[in-house]
């Protein structure tokens, strides 16, 4: 019973980071070129707390979904950058230095934060077939990476957020 309570819980926390992923998703500050968008922040956030394949239905299924909903051109460079964007912060998190976990996930959102700024750049340049455009993106690309990785590693370590995660997850309810 405790088993099957574990995975509801986390079955149910994955689907709520999902949600806010999708909705931060669907609006973004304007700036030249486009939009900034604040869902990178969910998907650190997620990724330090979650095993890889949570964080991935998280970054990359969750950013898909939000593109598909509102802006469809490049959702399949959102399910693959923020998909492993996820992943490799989640890897970190919970596979190296496991003796400091705050390191190993400020590690984990620093080469996450390089995934997705190559990624979107690589992406936007094929999806929209101009380099230009890709490149006129880039600063805001990392601003929206920095914002994400910092904003997430603060939630999770200096807000708490990661107590709670572990309190919820390992409770003993049968």
């Amino acid at each position: 019973m405790i088993k099957n309570f574990n995975t509801t819980v986390k079955l149910t926390i994955t689907a709520m980071f999902m949600a806010m992923n999708i909705a931060l998703s669907s609006f973004g500050m304007p700036v030249p070129g486009g939009r900034l968008y604040l869902n990178d922040i969910v998907i650190c956030l997620a990724a330090i707390l979650m095993d890889p394949l949570q964080a991935f239905a998280v970054g990359g299924i969750g950013a898909f979904i939000g593109d598909f909903l509102f802006y469809p051109a490049p959702m399949f460079v959102s399910l693959v950058t923020h998909g492993l964007q996820a992943v490799v912060i989640s890897l970190f998190s919970h596979r190296f230095l496991k003796n400091n976990p705050r390191l190993a996930s400020g590690i984990g959102v620093a080469v996450g934060a390089v995934i997705m700024v190559v990624g979107y750049s690589l992406g936007r340049a094929f999806v929209y077939s101009t380099p230009e455009y890709a490149l006129l993106k880039l600063p805001f690309q990392i601003l929206q990476a920095v914002v994400g990785a910092v904003v997430g590693m603060l939630l999770c370590w200096k807000l708490g957020i990661h107590k709670l995660y572990t309190r919820i997850t390992n409770s003993k309810h049968a």
